[in-house]
């Protein structure tokens, strides 16, 4: 039954968010974007497909991170292995597949992995002014990774005053979520003088263990069940019975995200400004690891990420409306020191693992604009030197003895280098009807990493090195025969180098039951896709969008078996077990298509729908097709969204369809063993948002999230969705 209400949902949703006034994937080709040529651009004049999220967009969301924003968008896919994490997907691709940037600074760096990330929560959502979604290809104008597309959050900037007044600004928020007790406030304060400004932000966000929906669909009633936990007592490992098998134990966390912003006006035509971020977590446990078992019992006394931080500062110069030989110019530096960690205890055992990465990462770009008649053109270069330490250390929790075990990445050390030269062209042609994009990107990455110790694995070889160019570009061309048509065609390559991640690491995957190691003979990927678009308008009323993508892979970097010294397993922990890495296969391919549908029913009545496929394949060592890992099942959400004077409301269902057994990567990061026998039920959920503006001051707004009371879990995640959420949020204004 469950099943035939998921099918009609997508029929009626045929061709994702409404937001408080207008919708933030609506098609309005004359909104403004950065993201697609790192100037601004109007939308229309871009080929590439963009959706763009703006901040009262995401204050009418509400989320509790940045990357639940994305998923409720309806068209980003995000899965997640604990409640402290997001891994967002576009087009079938994910991590380090995909690029993500904040405030025109690159956030991949050479440790961005092939499995899922939780980097993206390190975004705070509270102070974004807003997020550009770039699908497809854009290597062009962002180089490595971004093969899948490029998700650009701009955060907001410090206001200047504008009448010889100082202008004072105070924001404030705070919510209450019943699913894990959220607790979060968020304070901004921004300062502006005629040539000086200065804008703070300080969100904090606790976060208690999350409880799922109690009402399985499908039959499938023991998916996400937390039947009993281990707890330590005295000196012992005990498991424990949970008085509360809807209630995900040890699933919470805590995080704080700080930000400066100083703005100086040097005139009316150059500014400087100095962005600082910081972000850090409490301990986030690693919620899917914490439930897996070995010979029937609990296997993990302890399994969290330490301490998730990130550190940024940037300097940006931007000179506009130039008279020499170009009209626009934006060049900075920035720098950005990540920690990242992991800790694990097997239950029964005393000895906690702790394996800690410093990334520092020291970037540049300088982008030039020229606009000459019906031509643009943008130049420029970028570059960012990453460097790598990795230790590891095993302690004797009753002890207290420490003593060195095997690092995740190379012990002796990495290097990181990517530099390049682009160039972007965009040309209107009759009467601005025809607007053709094309552009030119030549990149070169270096990577250098050291094995000093080979005790704990005895690797042939002791140094992995590469040196690799590549050149990229694209070319498409977007037709506006009139008001009720547009239509774009677009051809581009993507190329995404190996990183130290790809070629270096040693790490326990599919829970347990093999092992990646490194492969120093890895080569870079390389994509070639090509994507049609068309967007019907039907008076001011109705505005329909399809687009359909093809990407073939060449090189495809994918998780495969492997052998070591012509063994195909190794002693780890204890166990022989398989041993797998990051291969280039000969041939790979994924294509998909997104549709959506807007309907402006009667003045403030919209009603907004969308739909999102894909399929992916690649060739095995036998020649046979296997399924891509990360290609996510159908997706999509559907909403109706109400507006009069200051109330808003909106009603809307995201859902998923299945992801069947035989659709999983057998070898990559799928995630089956925390999935069914049957691979991953579809599901649907019902929402409901209200909000109104008690004043110029003030604004409240409730809403109740998965209505029903769902029990489900996302295709390749290892926890499960909230259940039924409350949640209530002020917001003020001073």
């Amino acid at each position: 039954m469950h099943l035939k209400r998921m099918h009609l949902l997508l029929c009626l949703a045929l061709p994702c968010a409404a937001a408080a006034q207008e919708d933030s994937t609506s098609i309005e080709l004359n909104e403004t974007v950065i993201s697609a040529n790192k100037f601004d651009e109007n939308k229309k004049n871009i080929v590439q497909r963009i959706q763009l999220i703006k901040k009262k967009d995401i204050e009418w969301i509400m989320p509790q991170n940045t990357g639940l924003l994305l998923e409720q968008t309806g068209n980003v896919f995000v899965q997640k292995s604990q409640m402290g994490g997001s891994s967002p997907v576009l087009r079938g691709f994910e991590a380090n597949r995909i690029q993500l940037v904040i405030d025109g600074v690159r956030m991949n760096n050479a440790v961005y992995r092939a499995g899922h990330l939780q980097n993206v929560i390190t975004v705070d959502n509270n102070i974004l002014e807003n997020v550009e979604v770039l699908y497809g290809p854009a290597s062009t104008l962002y180089g490595s990774d971004a093969l899948g597309g490029v998700i650009v959050f701009n955060t907001v900037k410090p206001q200047l005053s504008d009448n010889g007044k100082l202008n004072t600004k105070t924001s404030a928020m705070l919510r209450y979520s019943t699913a894990n007790n959220e607790m979060t406030g968020h304070v901004d304060f921004n300062i502006g003088g005629k040539k000086f400004a200065s804008l703070t932000s300080i969100t904090y966000s606790d976060f208690g263990d999350l409880k799922k929906g109690a009402n399985a669909a499908n039959g499938y009633d023991s998916l996400g069940l937390r039947t009993e936990y281990v707890e330590r007592i005295g000196n012992v490992d005990s498991i424990r019975t949970n008085d509360n098998i809807h209630l995900q134990r040890q699933s919470g966390y805590t995080q704080i995200d700080i930000l400066e912003k100083l703005l100086y006006r040097q005139s009316d035509k150059v500014t400087h400004m100095l962005n600082l971020q910081y972000s850090t977590s409490s301990d986030i446990p690693r919620y899917d690891r914490l439930t897996d078992r070995r010979n029937g019992k609990l296997r993990w006394a302890e399994w969290y990420y330490g301490p998730q931080e990130r550190l940024m500062a940037s300097y940006q110069l931007s000179a506009t409306n130039l008279n020499g030989l170009f009209d626009e110019i934006k060049a900075g530096v920035n720098y950005q020191a990540i920690e990242e960690s992991r800790q694990q205890r097997e239950r029964g055992k005393n000895g906690l693992q702790s394996r800690v990465e410093n990334i520092g990462v020291l970037g540049y770009n300088i982008d030039l604009r020229k606009k000459m008649g019906k031509h643009e053109l943008t130049i420029g270069t970028d570059g960012q030197h990453n460097t790598v330490a990795s230790k590891a250390t095993e302690t004797d929790i009753v002890t207290g003895d420490v003593k060195p075990t095997d690092t995740r990445y190379p012990d002796g050390g990495s290097t990181m280098y990517l530099g390049a030269v682009y160039a972007q062209h965009i040309y209107k042609m009759a009467g601005d009807k025809l607007v053709l994009n094309d552009g030119v990107r030549l990149s070169y990455v270096s990577l250098n990493s050291t094995f000093n110790d080979t005790t704990f694995f005895p690797f042939p070889y002791r140094e992995a090195s590469q040196r690799n160019t590549a050149l990229s570009g694209n070319v498409g061309l977007a037709y506006m025969p009139g008001k009720n048509w547009r239509f774009t065609l677009g051809g581009s390559t993507g190329f995404r180098a190996p990183n130290v991640d790809d070629m270096g690491k040693v790490f326990e995957s599919a829970g347990g039951v093999q092992l990646v190691v490194p492969n120093p003979d890895l080569k870079p990927e390389y994509t070639y896709s090509g994507d049609l678009g068309i967007t019907f308008f039907a008076s001011n009323r109705v505005r329909f969008e399809v687009n359909g993508f093809y990407t073939w892979f060449q090189n495809a970097m994918v998780l495969d078996k492997f052998t070591i010294s012509g063994s195909d397993s190794i002693v780890y922990n204890g166990d022989t077990t398989a041993v797998v890495a990051y291969q280039n296969k000969a041939r790979a391919y994924v294509y998909g298509a997104n549709a959506a549908l807007t309907v402006d029913i009667v003045k403030g009545l919209r009603f907004y729908s969308c739909i999102n496929y894909t399929f992916g394949r690649f060739s095995d060592n036998t020649g046979g097709e296997v399924p891509l890992d990360h290609v996510p099942p159908v997706f999509g959400k559907t909403s109706i969204m109400y507006s009069a004077g200051k109330l808003n409301a909106e009603i809307f269902s995201l859902y998923n369809g299945w992801k069947r057994l035989w659709e999983y990567n057998p070898y990559g990061e799928d995630n089956l063993q925390y999935a069914t026998p049957d691979g991953m039920p579809s599901w649907f959920t019902l929402n409901l948002r209200v909000g109104y503006k008690i004043n110029k001051y003030l604004a409240a707004q409730v809403a109740v999230e998965n209505i029903l009371d769902r029990s489900y879990r996302n295709f390749a995640s290892g926890i499960n969705a909230p259940g039924r959420n409350f949640v209530v949020s002020l917001r003020g204004t001073l």
